[in-house]
């Protein structure tokens, strides 16, 4: 990469699909570092040029750690990316979250998902 300073925030703690995924970025990229928002508190997040946001989607929503860890952590104005894993692919995820880091006058450089493995609902019984 450049000498720009990437963070990758994540929440992976179903069935690891995001983690898998981010490890995979980061093996690729070393420089990027990599925050699981399911164990991590507090981490200064002002000196990194672009912030990437990254979950499973759980009920139709980006993970609750990492919305609870964004609104404790990330600085304002800051340039982000949003990535997600799931089942069933649907804009209304990203729109949420775009809507959620207004509150933080975020820009939103990019949006990428991609098919996780499922068991909500009725992929329950065989997963997705």
């Amino acid at each position: 990469m450049s000498d720009m300073k990437t963070a990758i925030l994540y929440a992976s703690p179903h069935h690891h699909n995001t983690e898998k995924l981010v490890k995979a970025i980061a093996e690729k990229y070393p420089d990027i570092t990599l925050i699981d928002t399911t164990k991590a508190k507090m981490i200064a997040l002002a000196n990194y040029d672009l912030i990437g946001i990254t979950s499973g989607i759980y009920f139709g929503k980006f993970h609750k750690s990492l919305l609870e860890f964004i609104t404790e952590n990330l600085p304002i104005r800051k340039k982000v990316f949003l990535m997600y894993t799931c089942g069933n692919d649907n804009k209304k995820y990203a729109e949420e979250m775009k809507k959620f880091l207004e509150q933080k006058t975020a820009t939103v450089t990019g949006i990428f998902s991609c098919k996780g493995y499922d068991t909500y609902g009725p992929f329950k019984l065989v997963g997705v």
